[in-house]
């Protein structure tokens, strides 16, 4: 298949939507997503030569990060400061492209923004982003990969003049890793939590975890399932815990992002996406893509802005920012300001309608403390790796 018809096959299978199904033991990674491999765990092709995208999207931690920090540190000391947490990689090959739902909903796209339309899009801003790998351009990435050991793989592969060309072999680079992400089902898309055993009738939930699941569903109680499925498609494909859309929670400001020193900045997510469909998109303000939740008990940090620490305090926030919301926000004069990691202007497009979020100061909180608690024994039914 020629270069440019192979990168055009790989955007289109990365654009497609549908389920995740549990496979059967992956072939042997085509020449292409054997060097992705190589790329994504290549710190050398760093500013710093100590990070590389498995730093922060590491394996072991269900390509996430492994610390607890808020935003992580790149440049070429290691000492620039990002403004997002680290989302995980795992389970975006069915991820669409962004458009509008029938019903108007904003759905799709990857990064938490819904910035890019395809894994070999999103793979462009971590190696320039001065934040985190910090080349600058496309020509002093591949000046670096020209350096690397498996240099002569890369040109057998896509070509022997390729590296001759500081933009196509940019997009050779961003083809490999997103042919990586795809075909390497085993680590990106397992599908081998204790929730998917328990679908396919190999075992029983125990009691906690079948309350929890049931709380997860009710639209009177978690209702998480709203944006999060949790049964099969109707193709019989296994849940992703992700409908693609975006929501608007309101999460505290985390003034352990270093920009937030600054009064005047705030991270708009999706209107900061630089779509023209979304110029005059206010309302959209705020919104940031709704995850999946597979793996989601093994984060150390939440939110787009990791303000929390924890999934159990995540919840809690879930269910009491709106009952008890001097919990979550600066008193001001007597007075919670709430959402205040938005300006005033848009405080109107957070989501207060929907269940947990549809309460006020004095009702009871959704979920009580024993729910939470049952609902976190399901949400770890979602970890990948059971075993028996």
């Amino acid at each position: 298949m020629p270069l440019l018809a192979a990168y055009g096959s790989a955007a289109l299978l990365a654009a497609c939507g549908g389920g995740g199904t549990p496979a059967p033991a992956a072939p042997a990674l085509s020449p292409a997503a054997a060097l992705g491999e190589k790329i994504f765990k290549d710190a050398s092709l760093s500013a710093s030569g100590r990070m590389s995208c498995a730093t922060c999207h590491a394996p072991a931690a269900a390509h996430a990060q492994t610390n607890d920090l808020a935003v992580q540190l790149g440049g070429p000391g290691l000492d620039v400061a990002g403004f997002r947490a680290v989302p995980s990689l795992r389970y975006l090959g069915s991820t669409p492209a962004f458009f509008f739902a029938k019903d108007g909903t904003a759905t799709g796209g990857f990064n938490r923004d819904g910035s890019a339309d395809s894994l070999l899009a999103q793979a462009a801003r971590p190696f320039l982003a001065a934040h985190e790998m910090a080349n600058g351009d496309a020509k002093t990435v591949v000046d670096k990969l020209a350096r690397a050991s498996y240099a002569a793989d890369f040109r057998k592969a896509f070509g022997d003049n390729v590296l001759v060309d500081p933009d196509a072999a940019f997009l050779a680079m961003r083809h490999a890793l997103q042919r990586y992400q795809l075909e390497n089902t085993a680590e990106f898309a397992p599908f081998t939590s204790k929730y998917d055993a328990f679908l396919a009738g190999q075992l029983k939930l125990s009691d906690p975890e079948l309350r929890g699941l049931a709380l997860f569903n009710n639209s009177a109680k978690g209702n998480c399932a709203a944006c999060h499925p949790s049964a099969r498609g109707s193709d019989g494909s296994a849940p992703l815990f992700t409908d693609f859309s975006f929501d608007n929670l309101g999460v505290p400001r985390n003034t352990d992002i270093p920009a937030t020193a600054d009064a005047g900045y705030f991270d708009l997510g999706l209107c900061q996406a630089s779509r023209p469909e979304l110029a005059a998109r206010s309302d959209l303000c705020g919104a940031f893509k709704v995850p999946t939740l597979r793996n989601v008990a093994t984060r150390r940090a939440f939110f787009h802005n990791g303000r929390f620490k924890t999934l159990r305090e995540a919840l809690r926030f879930y269910v009491t920012r709106d009952t008890n919301p001097e919990l979550w926000y600066p008193v001001v004069n007597g007075l919670a300001d709430k959402f205040n990691d938005l300006p005033p202007a848009y405080r109107a497009n957070v989501n207060t309608s929907e269940v947990p979020y549809n309460r006020k100061p004095g009702d009871a909180p959704a979920l009580s403390d024993a729910e939470i608690e049952d609902l976190l024994a399901f949400l770890a039914t979602l970890s990948d790796g059971y075993a028996p």
